[in-house]
């Protein structure tokens, strides 16, 4: 099995290393115009031009990219096929009586056995709740929206096939635009627990997959599958959803958060300001999330003490830790640097990798609560991009170990594995 990590790992590397002096000369994110100026046209803000066009290049050649475009590809084709999803098909009432209101469920609330009715249901943390992903809410059409929108963007860049262009097209429209059946921008019914509260901040979270179809609809700019007038009516989507997400009452609740809920609060309205033209409050956002984040949620040692305390403390913290990467590339659209900060003790984004860095390889040894040490996701996203971002061959040879594991992810497809100059 070692033998077939480091096959995987030296081909894939083999395989950028033409690219590689290309992805030195780093594309430039210039606030809402994101690398349009770099990617012709492409409006996106956390998937690199260089990354893309190098991972392009390679599809049909390189034999490690295979598993991860055959999935891709596969579902883009069978999302040609599927019906545009909506919120509004959805068998339960959000309490507002709104169906254009998004609505979903905790995930780890059960019903009480020792009440009639189960109600109000119970936590079991890290216990998730099948219950969640019925047509009773709208969360499993909002990942499967938000997948099949991202497959059909990238099949289209990597084919240049019109017909995943003007799919993705239709499923935003359906969801975002089309007065019939477009969603309020809002998640104020997100999280609820039935019999104990209708809407939780908790519930802001569910909006991650939406950074997906921010990216997709800038990579399809170009392509004129949106109209001009449907990109400026997306925009203003997501500008509403700023507006809502800063002066709500949930929103403000879910930005006060010092666990993983408020950075990903920081992630998320910074990307879709980011998105909507609104520059200067991903600006404020970003400057602050130095000291109000990093420096709060991360301690000495590089853990996330936050974290650390679930039952699945090591997705947690990874989870999180991918949601403060996101967060640091958006902030260097605003001219922030994340990356590179430290506080006087040291607290920073690379601390809290190398406190994960001597578990690569020994994640069943973790030492924390996690009920599923066989879910590596997580660290191999975390050291591939921390590769690149600090040019550390290090993490790169943490990530090669995860790489066989993780093979058909989209990942591949959007972030290549370093491979120094």
């Amino acid at each position: 099995m070692r033998l077939g990590v480091l096959a995987t790992a030296a081909a894939m590397a083999v395989a950028i290393a033409a690219g590689a002096t290309a992805a030195r000369a780093e594309p430039v994110c210039r606030g809402s115009d994101g690398y349009a100026a770099d990617f012709e046209g492409r409006r996106t803000f956390l998937w690199r031009p260089d990354w893309l066009v190098t991972i392009k290049g390679r599809l049909g050649e390189d034999a490690s990219l295979e598993p991860a475009w055959s999935r891709l590809r596969a579902r883009a084709d069978a999302a040609l096929t599927r019906a545009p999803y909506t919120v509004v098909d959805k068998t339960m009432t959000p309490a507002s009586g709104d169906k254009h209101d998004y609505m979903s469920m905790g995930p780890y609330w059960w019903p009480d056995p020792s009440r009639p009715g189960g109600l109000p249901y119970m936590r079991r943390d890290g216990r998730f709740n099948p219950e969640r992903d019925t047509n009773a809410f709208d969360l499993s059409d909002l990942e499967a929206m938000s997948q099949d929108v991202q497959a059909l963007a990238l099949a289209n860049y990597f084919t240049g096939d019109p017909r995943y262009a003007a799919k993705a097209a239709e499923m935003i429209r359906a969801w975002f635009l089309a007065p019939e059946t477009r969603m309020n921008p809002n998640f104020d019914h997100g999280q609820a627990i039935p019999g104990r509260v209708p809407g939780r901040a908790e519930g802001v979270i569910d909006a991650h997959r939406l950074m997906k179809v921010v990216e997709s609809a800038g990579l399809l700019e170009p392509t004129g599958a949106l109209t001009r007038e449907e990109i400026v009516a997306l925009q203003t989507w997501f500008g509403d959803l700023v507006a809502w997400m800063a002066t709500s009452q949930i929103g403000r609740e879910e930005r006060a958060a010092e666990n993983n809920h408020g950075l990903y609060y920081d992630t998320l309205i910074t990307h879709f300001a980011l998105f909507a033209g609104l520059d200067d409050v991903a600006r404020a956002v970003a400057e602050r999330a130095d000291t109000r984040r990093l420096a709060a949620q991360i301690d000495v040692d590089g853990s996330l003490p936050r974290e650390l305390t679930r039952t699945r403390s090591l997705h947690y913290s990874t989870w999180t830790l991918t949601a403060a990467f996101d967060l640091a590339d958006e902030a260097r659209c605003v001219d922030v640097d994340l990356w590179g900060y430290r506080t006087g003790d040291g607290r920073s984004l690379r601390a809290a990798v190398e406190f994960l860095a001597p578990w690569a390889g020994r994640e069943e040894a973790w030492r924390w609560p996690e009920l599923d040490k066989t879910e590596t996701l997580g660290l191999y996203e975390v050291f591939q991009r921390a590769a690149w971002a600090w040019e550390d061959p290090a993490y790169a040879a943490k990530a090669a170990i995860y790489a066989d594991r993780n093979a058909d992810l989209d990942l591949n497809l959007r972030v290549p594995p370093y491979a120094a100059d």
